[in-house]
């Protein structure tokens, strides 16, 4: 069992992947803050390929979850290693993903390399699990630290059902 812990011994986000008080105009431009730093942690080589795989998935469905939430993802080539960067939008800011409840203000932008499609759908199933629950989304919105935020996803990703 202690095995599987093991398999996200390099976290999927870091400090330096926290956006707070982000200001972006659309989703477009908020997965773009995010790639960046995705791009600048090394865990991206492609910044212009990868948005065009961001860009490319968010058109085929909104990718919006009930309670304020912007989940944007895309598996690529140019992923280095399975990231996430988060986005906690300024008071009053929010950004249309396309949810029925309304527009999100908390941004989670989901990077798997192209060949992890079991992973990708993992990662992404477990983080949209504990997304639902109201009292994680506001301990994420309240942190107000970098390193909070990050240690709250990673977290939240170590123990997997299987």
């Amino acid at each position: 069992m202690a095995e599987d812990l093991n398999r996200y011994d390099a976290e999927l986000t870091l400090p330096s992947m926290v956006i707070l008080e982000m200001e972006a105009t659309d989703r477009e431009d908020a997965a773009a803050q995010l790639a960046q730093r995705l791009f600048s942690a090394g865990r991206v080589s492609n910044l212009v390929g990868f948005l065009e795989s961001v860009n490319s998935r968010e058109h085929q469905m909104a990718t919006g979850l009930p309670g304020g939430i912007g989940l944007p993802h895309a598996r690529s080539e140019f992923v280095t290693q399975p990231s996430i960067a988060v986005g906690v939008t300024k008071y009053g800011h929010s950004l249309d993903f396309g949810a029925a409840d309304g527009p999100a203000n908390l941004i989670l932008l989901i990077a798997t390399p192209a060949q992890s499609f079991s992973e990708h759908l993992e990662v992404l199933a477990t983080l949209a699990r504990s997304l639902s629950k109201e009292s994680y989304r506001e301990s994420l919105r309240r942190a107000h630290d970098p390193e909070v935020i990050a240690e709250l996803i990673n977290t939240s990703l170590v123990f997997f059902d299987h």
